[in-house]
């Protein structure tokens, strides 16, 4: 199947779903730019996901680092020669206690998951609006759904990059620009591996082929699959007194 983009940016791309939707970009024609903090990972990633008809390039930078981000992301252009999608697939999700309220964590959580995404997103939105055209893509949770007790400010990073992206797409759907939010359930990545088989959980390579889908479809939320609309409509309607005796 042949691409309708031309070059992509993955932001998160050395492992779990970005890993997966550079991949499959790759193999539809799509140049990419691998993008992730590990240059090493990158450099090797780069030569096994390689196509005869498509380029795949590495871009070291640490999404923490915000004075980096410009820089990587101009390399990034000009390496591809042009920019027509960008996915923000970097994120973290560290298993928090009960009990436990640890703000060191919470602040590389809000500094991957959201910062990071308004850094990088907001100099693609700037390019795309001046061109009149481009797809920005985010990937966000079901978790930002509500407030859950598990990890709050996992679910409180997820929600503010769903409210984010759906400024960016209020501002930049009048300029010709699709700016997609896609929240999956739970996916089988190496940052879910210590939770075990969670109820609904798919792998990362259909995942990934589901987001590609969304993403082609302009300025809309999807939910990955689209189950997870329903569960979270019901979920959403539970009475915050009710919704606070449950164990999700």
């Amino acid at each position: 199947m042949h691409s309708k983009w031309k070059n992509a940016i993955v932001v998160g791309a050395t492992g779990g779903i970005g890993k997966e939707i550079a991949s499959q970009l790759l193999s539809s024609g799509t140049n990419v730019a691998l993008v992730g903090r590990d240059g090493t990972k990158l450099d090797s990633l780069a030569d096994e996901l390689r196509r005869e008809d498509a380029r795949a390039i590495s871009v070291p930078c640490d999404v923490r680092q915000l004075e980096t981000v410009e820089p990587a992301f101009q390399e990034a252009i000009e390496k591809l020669g042009g920019l027509d999608l960008i996915v923000y697939a970097a994120g973290v999700m560290p298993r928090v206690e009960p009990n436990e309220y640890n703000t060191e964590k919470d602040a590389e959580i809000i500094a991957v998951n959201l910062t990071g995404a308004i850094a990088w997103l907001n100099l693609a939105a700037k390019r795309f609006e001046r061109a009149r055209e481009g797809t920005i893509v985010g990937i966000g949770s079901v978790a930002g759904d509500r407030g859950r007790k598990g990890n709050p400010v996992y679910a409180a990073s997820k929600a503010g990059l769903e409210t984010y992206l759906e400024s960016l797409r209020n501002r930049l759907a009048p300029n010709g620009v699709s700016v997609v939010t896609v929240k999956p359930g739970p996916v089988e990545t190496p940052m879910t591996a210590d939770r075990g088989k969670l109820p609904g959980m798919i792998s990362a390579d259909r995942a990934a082929r589901l987001i590609l889908r969304a993403a082609g479809k302009p300025n809309k939320t999807a939910y990955i699959p689209g189950k997870w609309w329903l569960v979270s409509k019901i979920l959403r309607a539970i009475p915050s007194p009710l919704f606070r005796r449950l164990n999700i």
